[in-house]
This record gives structure tokens, sequence and C-alpha cells, in this order.
């Protein structure tokens, strides 16, 4: 037993179950001995439902984590580098993408048994833009541990609000180290660029397969609910055929009985047959 491994199933649990799931793990560690783990544990924070949306979509779609890392490393350095018009391109595929990111997290939650409002998705979607904006929000969120969503008040608000960010001071004229910081720049961008549409191409394969599954699994409900009235129909008669089975055995007792019961009368006419020919025989010796 050992913390992580606690933590990891605790935050894996479906909200109403933490707290029980948490007494059941200290109580165990007091019972091994270790006051310190017990401790520790016990000191685990119930998520809000919003952190255990975000925790879902980690841990139901780990897949998606480092691209999402990618694309906020890229776009924080872009950030640095870039003029607005660049931005507001960047920009719009990351809006595009936390959208994506929380309608699919919605749906996981949906299929858990835990329907969300607009505004735990809307907690979800500032969690993700703090994913993207600050590498300490984006450790915690990979980790699946949250216990309340992330705040996004970092991060790109002149990109997010649609303003050209103020440009720095005309450089110097160019020279040989500016033309390679320009390529190292336009590199960053072009890699940026290609991080952005790999996971906007892998959210929508990935929502496509969601769909497909959704799909097949409505299918298959209704086989399952077709071939469970099968089987209660299938179990009435093998109940009705057990009976009659029963009666027919009933009856074939019944009727060997009677076949043994008639057998023995046979014999026993049979030996009274034969006395008394006997006696007759006797009889008529006799007389003669």
């Amino acid at each position: 037993m050992d913390y992580d491994s606690v933590a990891d199933e605790l935050y894996a649990l479906r909200p109403e179950e933490f707290t029980a799931a948490r007494a059941s793990a200290v109580a165990a560690a007091r019972t091994a001995g270790d006051r310190e783990l017990a401790q520790r544990i016990g000191a685990l924070r119930k998520p809000s439902l919003a952190a255990w949306v975000s925790n879902l979509l980690v841990r139901s779609s780990p897949g998606e984590v480092e691209p999402l890392l990618r694309l906020g490393e890229g776009l924080r350095q872009a950030h640095q580098d870039l003029d607005g018009a660049q931005l507001r391109e960047l920009s719009r595929r990351q809006h595009a993408l936390i959208r994506a990111l929380s309608l699919q997290a919605r749906q996981l939650a949906k299929e858990a048994g835990h329907p969300i409002g607009e505004g735990v998705q809307r907690e979800v979607e500032n969690t993700l833009h703090a994913v993207l904006a600050d590498p300490e929000a984006a450790r915690a969120w990979a980790g699946g541990r949250l216990t309340k969503p992330l705040n996004a008040a970092v991060g790109f608000p002149a990109v997010a609000e649609g303003a050209r960010p103020q440009r720095p001071a005309p450089p110097p004229a160019p020279s040989r180290p500016d033309k390679k910081t320009s390529e190292q720049r336009r590199r960053r961008l072009e890699r940026a660029r290609k991080e952005a549409e790999a996971a906007e191409r892998e959210l929508r394969e990935l929502r496509d397969e969601a769909a497909a599954a959704g799909r097949a699994a409505g299918e298959a409900k209704q086989q399952v609910d077709a071939l469970q009235r099968h089987v209660e129909e299938l179990s009435g008669e093998l109940e009705r055929i057990r009976g009659e089975h029963q009666q027919a055995r009933f009856a074939e007792r019944t009727a060997r009985e009677r076949a043994r019961t008639a057998d023995r009368r046979v014999r026993e006419a049979d030996r009274k047959a034969a006395t008394a020919a006997a006696q007759l025989e006797r009889l008529t010796s006799s007389d003669a």
C-alpha cells in the first residue's frame, strides 16, 4: 500500500464514492501501522464536480494529454515571439480545441452518470485554458488529481480578446543575428502550427471514434434487450418443460410400480394355477 497508488485509485472514483473510499484507505493504513501514510491519505481533498470531470478527461483519453501539453508549449513560445496576427491564428485553433475537449469531457461525464451543465463545462474550459497557458497548471492537470478547477487568469489575455499585443520597438538595422532569430521564430511558429493541426486532426478522429462507439453501444443495447427478452421467454419455456418432465417421470414411476405389482400378481396366479392343476391330477389318478 503506497500513497500514489491510493491517490490514483481515489481520484478515479465517482465523486460520491470518494469519501467512503478515503476513510477505508485511512483505516487500512492505520491497521498496517503506517500512521504517516494514513495522515497523507486523510488529507486528500474530495474533487469538485468540474475537477472530477477534468480528471476523467485525462484518465479516459490519455492519448490527448501529451498533444495538448505540446500545443501549450508552442503557444507559450509563440506568444513571446510572434506578432498579433499570428497569435490570433493560433488562438483561434486553441479555442476550437478547448471547446471540443470540453464537449468530450461533458459526454464522458454523462456516460459516467454525472451530466453537467454549462457552468461546470465553463470551469472545465477554464482549466484547459490554464493548462495551455501555465506549465504548472499543465503538470497538475496531467496528474489527474485535481481537487478544484484551475484558474486561467494567466496566459494569453490579449489574444483571447482578439486584441493586438503591443509590438516592441523596431530593432536596429538588420544584421546576421537578427536574421537567425527571425528564422528561429519562423521555425517555432511552423512547429506550433503543425502541433495545433495534429491535435485538431487527432481530436476529430477521436470524436468520430466516440460517435461510432456510441452508435455501436446503442445497437449492442438493443441486441442485449432483445436477447434478454428471448432469454426470459426461453426461461419460461424451460420451466414449463421441467414441469412436464417431472410429471412424466412421476407417471413413469407410477407405471413401473403398477407393472411390478401386476407381474407379482401374475406369478402368484401362475403358482396357484399350477397347484390347482397338480391337485386335480392327483384326484383324477386316485379315482382311476
